[in-house]
């Protein structure tokens, strides 16, 4: 069964750092790209990061450019989405996945506040 599981979101302000987590179970990790994506309440889902299967392709949504770095450790099944210098409209809830096999986690709660 194909599995994400998010974590590491939480509260933090204006500036801050989060790193969020996305372990993977059920397939073939290794041979599979993998994308974030994050919906804020009211507002359409919006592309955030995706990484080649080996980690050396990589590209992001144009409102979290030279600010979040994706990468992945393929021994332990697990993407990474490193967000520095967190802004209020990045509040949303963040979930990963992959397109090909059309399966998403169940999302992880970042909330940037004062």
């Amino acid at each position: 069964q194909v599995q994400f599981v998010e974590s590491g979101g939480g509260l933090v302000q204006p500036g801050g750092s989060l790193r969020l987590s996305c372990a993977a179970s059920g397939f073939s990790f290794s041979n599979s790209s993998t994308r974030w994506f994050r919906q804020a309440p009211g507002k359409d889902r919006e592309f955030v990061a995706h990484i080649s299967t080996t980690g050396g392709i990589t590209s992001y949504g144009d409102s979290v450019k030279g600010r979040f770095t994706i990468s992945r450790d393929n021994a332990k099944n697990t993407v990474y989405l490193q967000m520095n210098n967190l802004k209020p409209g990045d509040t949303a809830l963040y979930y990963c996945g992959s397109q090909t096999l059309n399966s998403w986690g169940q999302g992880t709660q970042v909330t940037v506040s004062s």
